[in-house]
């Protein structure tokens, strides 16, 4: 499987990722699912709703998952996956974004070195361990 994102998409993406720095900022990623490629049209900043542990965790509120759902699917789109910041940590998901994670989606994890991105992977759930799948950048 591959993950494709525009350079315009990942350029949002890297800026809201490295505002969230020292904390774990995140997003929906929306576009279109195929069977060997997901294209990601949008990039969604999303609020990371953890208080007592933002540095290395995140967690979507579901309210706005769920507008950000509807605003897709009105469209003809839906949410692919979601990314997430890595604050001075590698791009690899942590015990924690495994425990949370659902399989259909694509995560992207990026790692941000002292306020910026130095990489991105993107991350599917198979059973219960992630794979690394292509991220194209176009």
């Amino acid at each position: 499987m591959t993950l494709r994102i525009a350079t315009p998409v990942m350029a949002e993406l890297r800026r809201h990722l490295e505002a969230g720095y020292p904390n774990e900022a995140c997003g929906a990623l929306i576009g279109r699912a195929g069977k060997e490629t997901r294209d990601v049209l949008e990039f969604r900043p999303m609020r990371n709703t953890i208080e007592d542990r933002p540095w290395d965790r995140y967690a979507l509120d579901p309210l706005e998952q769920l507008r950000v759902q509807k605003d897709a699917d009105a469209r003809g789109l839906e949410i692919i996956g979601f990314a997430h910041s890595h604050p001075d940590h590698p791009p690899r998901p942590s015990k924690f974004d495994e425990e949370h994670a659902w399989d259909f989606y694509s995560y992207i994890v990026a790692s941000i070195q002292k306020g910026k991105l130095i990489e991105a992977r993107s991350w599917r759930l198979n059973g219960s361990s992630f794979e690394e799948e292509e991220l194209a950048v176009r």
